[in-house]
């Protein structure tokens, strides 16, 4: 989600970025609500305020660190709007990627998971029994991810990408709040909390909804930046200079 300057750069250190990037904001997930969990037992609003600050932190991190390698997506609806909103005027990430990338991230969500759960002296392979499905919680996966994309490409479209470590932060520190599902907004991420038994987890049973949930609300997303913003002239990943927008 920032500018990448000087060269293209090559698609195995994208790939790589994405994917140790994915897996450290899963453990950061993760571990935070491990963390949270343990430190306040009896309080699960003081949980979820532990764990949106970590998350909210981490990511604006994330995206300052991996932001130059491969655009910091670290979501596979990114990446898919990424390639849609810039495939009228050839920006962005180019269509035959989008499946690599989505594959690295949703390794990476696996391998964060397991890797806070080993911090924290629990099994490193576990499922979650957190069930969280239900219509008013789908309904908020709808909106959290529609503002996510709505918040990523509105940067992009008019020039703010330096401010998107701190404004994508900042959404997905609020959404924890003001969503009822706590804004997951992400597949990797979903499939990534499939192997938490914790606080984090979700039950394999509610992933497909979630999934289903994040994929209307990105499309929601893309069609309101459609409507509200005129794309920017830049030059893609594969090309010399500075890269396109993600």
């Amino acid at each position: 989600m920032t500018d990448v300057k000087g060269l293209a750069v090559p698609l195995g250190r994208r790939l790589l970025a994405e994917g140790v990037g994915t897996a450290l904001l899963v453990t950061v997930v993760v571990g935070s609500g491990i963390a949270a969990q343990r430190l306040s037992p009896d309080d699960v609003g003081l949980q979820l305020l532990e764990n949106s600050i970590a998350t909210a932190l981490g990511l604006g991190v994330l995206i300052l660190v991996f932001g130059p390698v491969s655009g910091a997506h670290f979501n596979p609806v990114v990446s898919v709007a990424d390639w849609l909103l810039g495939r009228g005027n050839a920006t962005g990430l180019r269509g035959r990627h989008v499946g690599p990338y989505s594959a690295a991230q949703i390794v990476g969500g696996v391998v964060g998971a397991t890797l806070a759960n080993a911090m924290y002296d629990l099994p490193a392979i576990q499922i979650s029994g957190n069930e969280r499905v239900s219509a008013p919680v789908l309904l908020a996966e709808v909106v959290a991810t529609a503002g996510l994309i709505a918040v990523v490409f509105a940067l992009v479209r008019t020039g703010r990408l330096t401010s998107s470590a701190v404004a994508v932060g900042a959404y997905i520190g609020a959404a924890y709040w003001f969503t009822s599902s706590t804004s997951f907004a992400n597949p990797a991420v979903t499939v990534g909390r499939i192997f938490s038994d914790t606080f984090a987890g979700i039950a394999p049973s509610s992933v497909p909804g979630f999934v289903l949930a994040q994929i209307v609300g990105a499309a929601l997303g893309g069609l309101m930046i459609r409507f509200l913003y005129q794309p920017l002239p830049m030059i893609t990943f594969d090309d010399p200079g500075v890269t396109g927008p993600v």
